[in-house]
């Protein structure tokens, strides 16, 4: 059975299916942060999502990432690598983008298993 969460006339926020959860784009609520701060705040707003479905990023499948400016990957490599500290980490990509929006340097889909 499909399972739909957060829907808009657009999109759902989150999809489960089976043993695996789709979630929609997770960006930073602080605008004006740099890219770093910025990966933070999407990655941390990705591991509320994943709680509440009963995952965590150890179950974290694939990520993609957008980003509007890839001259800042290495300050980006270096938030996510803090942030799983150590774990093992999903599959991914880095997709530089012309625009996510006003301020948003940074935008995170994942998909993850669940427990």
């Amino acid at each position: 059975m499909i399972q739909r969460f957060h829907g808009t006339p657009l999109l759902h926020g989150a999809v489960h299916h089976g043993n695996t959860v789709y979630l929609c784009g997770a960006t930073a609520e602080d605008k004006s942060a740099g890219m770093g701060a910025q990966t933070t705040q999407a990655l941390d707003k990705v591991a509320k999502w994943l709680k509440h479905f009963g995952s965590d990023r150890t179950l974290m499948l694939n990520a993609m990432i957008y980003t509007t400016d890839m001259s800042q990957i290495g300050e980006l490599n270096e938030a996510w690598a803090a942030w799983f500290n150590g774990a093992d980490q999903p599959t991914r990509a880095a997709i530089g983008v012309a625009d996510l929006g006003p301020g948003t340097l940074i935008e995170i889909v994942v998909t993850a298993a669940l427990r």
